[in-house]
């Protein structure tokens, strides 16, 4: 052996075994809280390759990951993303490995540093979806293929997207949207190309038309490790726990279900919301240990079973950062709710030639109470109408305003589009007239946070059974000034102070709106499916929602001869569509073969479908267990009927 030379054997002189020093090694990475590759004996795995059924010595998945990947490198593990906050001990999170049967693309929500506190401060008074130009979107790749690693980055609301059509599955994945320094919150990934897309381009959709950074799959950040302790005032703003998306579907025992031999696949959450095991499981207490009418007797299960539906109108209360419990009426649903507020208000102030303004995004139980006061008080029902995208007309809307103008009853979300619409302006406007302001928010609670007091509306109302609670049960927030002057909807018992043959003296609201026994075992399931989203946190179930809405829509118009049905510049949870030359109840029924379940037909909002000259639309609808996996699934079942494999075609 020459001098230059060394054998393996002299240098392995007067150091340890290698198998204790991979001993040692594992062991020590079993105490540690970041999930790590186990260290083997012989195996060398190229980069960007992940060994079979990977060990995972701690579960990372409820650790706030805001990155994923498929594939990762197994020397030397990349360092975190500026902004991640571990459970433990608040530094930043290690890159993640995706187990099998996860979907790496899956978007979770990470919270973000007091450096950058805009991303949960943007949820601002009177405009939920503000933040909604602060797009944090998960990697599209084509359908079931490895997707690369996401960053979350705040980006200027004046920056665009390239080429996004080929953000599709099944196609090339556009670079990202450079910009000068200082304009972004997090740095964008180093060689990013510039450029911009034509915002009028008839392709694209408002709500995916706001910038997002995406990366190219060739693009693999190298960013320096990031730690950031937080002072408690800093975590106020935060939920108690990252969202994770996969402990979210594990609350939700109905998504284990086989649908014709395949795992349920529920996108009809428009329809009703599935029930976490939390509601399941409250209900089930009440009625082992509570159950008793309410308000009416002196014994222990009268009193518990009370504080249980008291309490659950409290949570309402905060839910909606109403200005008191007594501003909360119980009710069977949103349809009860709006026809109380007519039956009320409505008959005892709406006069001859007095006006009733809605929108052609109504549903019909926004709809036909309003037609049916109208013909008895000789008022006038007026529409404000919508324009091609399912946005509400402002300049129109204001003209129908005047002096006669006495309701306003408007949606904040439609039902069969999935428009958010402008109802703190809208609420605003209709005051300056002196006209009392309805806002139905069914399809609302459930995927944004709601501020009934920064919105100013006089009335709100929502169905439990849309927000992950019971059916039967739903609630009417009223102002105490409205509330205080209506008289009763119903009579009976419990919403009375005294009863003779000659007179009745009635409670104070909400109890002289709720006659007889109430829904007391729904209402106190509404407070627990409060208590569970309280505790994953609105802001951050309206951003996955939001990145899932885009990740869909780009989905599904890859599809040759889909047509989505309402492209509003802001959209929650809806996915309405047509298929050329295919009935729309033919598609509802060949999805559900696949165990996916859309809802197909008019939706209760039959004027607006036929604002757009239709009938009837296929309706997907997300919530907030729904991923990216479960979209793959509906956009391969929709090629599959286009093929002519299901569905009758025309």
């Amino acid at each position: 052996m020459s001098a230059t030379t060394m054998s393996t054997s002299d240098l392995n002189q007067g150091l340890p075994d290698p198998s204790i020093l991979e001993r040692l090694a594992n062991e020590y990475f079993k105490q540690s809280t970041s999930p790590v590759l186990p260290i083997e004996s012989g195996v060398s795995l190229p980069v960007g390759t992940v060994p079979p059924n990977p060990t995972i010595t701690s579960a990372p998945f409820n650790a706030a990951p805001s990155t994923y990947l498929s594939q990762m490198p197994t020397s030397p593990p990349a360092p975190a993303l500026p902004g991640t906050l571990a459970t433990s001990d608040l530094e930043s999170v290690p890159l993640t490995l995706t187990p099998k049967g996860i979907d790496p693309r899956t978007p979770q929500i990470t919270p973000t540093a007091p450096t950058t506190p805009s991303l949960l401060s943007g949820v601002t008074a009177g405009t939920p979806f503000s933040f909604l130009n602060e797009i944090r979107q998960p990697i599209s790749s084509p359908i079931g293929q490895p997707t690369q690693l996401q960053q979350s980055v705040k980006i200027p609301t004046e920056a665009t997207v390239t080429n996004l059509e080929s953000y599709l599955p099944g196609t090339v994945t556009p670079t990202i949207p450079s910009s000068s320094a200082g304009d972004l919150a997090s740095p964008l990934i180093p060689g990013a190309s510039t450029s911009t897309r034509d915002l009028n381009d008839p392709l694209t959709y408002g709500f995916v038309r706001d910038a997002r950074p995406l990366l190219s799959f060739d693009a693999v950040p190298k960013l320096e490790p990031y730690q950031q302790q937080l002072d408690s005032s800093a975590l106020v703003s935060l939920s108690s726990a990252p969202f994770d998306i996969n402990a979210v579907r594990r609350d939700f025992p109905i998504l284990d279900e086989r649908i014709n031999g395949r795992q349920l696949v529920w996108l009809d959450n428009a329809a009703t919301t599935q029930k976490p095991q939390a509601v399941i499981d409250r209900i089930s207490y009440y009625y082992e240990h509570e159950n008793s009418n309410i308000h009416r007797a002196a014994h222990t299960l009268a009193a518990r079973s009370t504080d249980a539906y008291e309490g659950a109108r409290d949570k309402v209360s905060k839910f909606l950062n109403a200005s008191s419990p007594k501003d909360i009426i119980f009710v069977r649903g949103a349809t009860e709710g709006i026809n109380l507020i007519a039956q009320t208000y409505g008959k005892k102030n709406l006069q001859k030639d007095d006006e009733v303004v809605i929108t052609w995004l109504e549903h019909h139980a926004n709809i036909v109470p309003w037609q049916m006061i109208c013909s008895e008080k000789g008022a006038r029902l007026r529409v404000a109408p919508v324009d091609s995208d399912g946005q509400v007309l402002l300049d129109e809307y204001e003209k129908l305003l005047g002096p006669k103008t006495k309701i306003v009853s408007i949606t904040q979300v439609s039902n069969a589009l999935g428009t958010v619409t402008p109802v703190t302006e809208m609420t605003a406007a209709a005051h300056r007239y002196g006209a009392k302001v309805i806002v139905d928010g069914a399809q609302a609670v459930s995927h944004m946070p709601i501020d009934v007091l920064a919105i100013g509306c006089d009335f709100y109302v929502f169905s439990g059974h849309k927000v992950f609670a019971p059916t039967g049960i739903g609630v009417v927030y009223g102002t105490q000034e409205v509330l205080e002057h209506m008289p009763p909807y119903q009579g009976g018992g419990n919403m009375i102070v005294d009863v003779t043959f000659e007179k009745t003296v009635y409670h104070g609201p909400p109890g002289r709106f709720e006659a007889g026994t109430g829904s007391i075992a729904p209402a106190v399931g509404l407070g627990a499916a409060i208590d569970y989203l309280n505790k994953i946190g609105m802001p951050n179930i309206a951003r996955y929602e939001h990145d899932l809405l885009v990740y869909a829509t780009e989905a599904l118009t890859a599809i040759p001869g889909l047509h989505l049905i309402g492209t509003a510049k802001e959209k929650a949870s809806v996915l309405s569509f047509v298929l050329d030359g295919f009935r729309t109840e033919d598609v509802g029924t060949a999805l559900n073969q696949e165990g996916i379940a859309v809802r197909s037909g008019h939706h209760c909002a039959q004027p607006i479908l036929r604002r757009f000259g239709l009938e009837s639309t296929v309706r997907p609808s997300l919530g907030l267990y729904n991923t990216c996996e479960e979209v793959d699934k509906l956009v391969a079942a929709i090629w599959n009927i286009k093929q002519g494999r299901t569905a009758a075609v025309v």
